[in-house]
């Protein structure tokens, strides 16, 4: 089981997804009940994978959410999960959509 932790820098942003590998990463924001809904979603997939992910705070640290955005050239949205391996992006997907039967579906593929 991995540890799930917050981005809060872009050189912690660029440490995590310059990891090999396939990796979650997870855009929240504590004001939102959509978004609220979708981080139990990730948080039940998280607790019962070996994936490693990391969580953005979009609030909190807009420059790394931003930086998110502007790197892989996908809009901003939150709640938003990214799938990446080997640092690129596989599958996204926001709101509603993210429910740990959608996470496991794209990790699996």
């Amino acid at each position: 089981m991995e540890e799930t932790g917050y981005l809060h820098f872009i050189e912690e942003l660029d440490q995590f997804v310059s990891q090999q590998g396939k990796r979650l990463l997870f855009k929240h924001s504590t004001v939102c009940p959509i978004s609220t809904a979708a981080f139990d979603e990730f948080q039940s997939y998280v607790k019962q994978s070996d994936i490693p992910a990391a969580i953005i705070l979009v609030r909190e640290d807009r420059p790394v959410s931003n930086e998110v955005a502007d790197r892989y050239g996908i809009k901003h949205e939150s709640p938003q999960i990214f799938l990446l391996e080997d640092g690129v992006v596989k599958w996204h997907t926001s709101h509603w959509k993210i429910t740990q039967q959608a996470i496991s579906e794209a990790v699996g593929a």
